[in-house]
């Protein structure tokens, strides 16, 4: 199994990483609003899997390609651009959600015809500083043991 994994490791491994962190999410997340298969794929809230996934890209990258690569350049470039996603733009969709809610109540608009908006898309710091801590031990455990 591992022979196969150890080649592909700088693919694979951020996208278990990813998956993980999901998982944990969504226990944590239906530990407190009750389970609902549907929470799988719920987005916001704690810990944040899409930066896991963009630290655990880094990670691996600057092991196996080291951290003087174009690569390992680029993986941070992207990982900026996810993690800047999953806090300050998802949460103007946030507030804009919470905006046209408060508008719908207050000017008595038909609710089944405009449905409640979510008010939380994007992570808190707090809850992007986690993710990156998992995404970077995870990414070091299964470093450590495919090698």
């Amino acid at each position: 199994m591992f022979k196969f994994i150890a080649p592909h490791a700088i693919f694979i491994i951020p996208i278990v990483v990813g998956i993980l962190v999901q998982i944990i999410k969504f226990i944590i997340y239906s530990l407190k609003h009750g389970w609902d298969f549907r929470y799988i794929f719920t987005h916001g809230h704690m810990p944040s899997a899409h930066t896991a996934f963009a630290i655990s890209i880094i990670t691996a990258v600057g092991y196996y390609e080291g951290i003087n690569d174009g690569s390992f350049a680029v993986a941070i470039a992207l990982a900026f651009l996810i993690i800047d996603d999953a806090t300050r733009l998802r949460m103007h969709l946030g507030d804009q959600g919470r905006y046209l809610n408060m508008l719908v109540e207050q000017l008595n608009i038909d609710t089944e015809k405009y449905p409640r908006l979510k008010e939380r898309t994007g992570h808190r710091v707090s809850e992007v500083v986690v993710g990156a801590i998992l995404g970077f031990i995870l990414t070091m455990l299964f470093i450590w043991l495919f090698n």
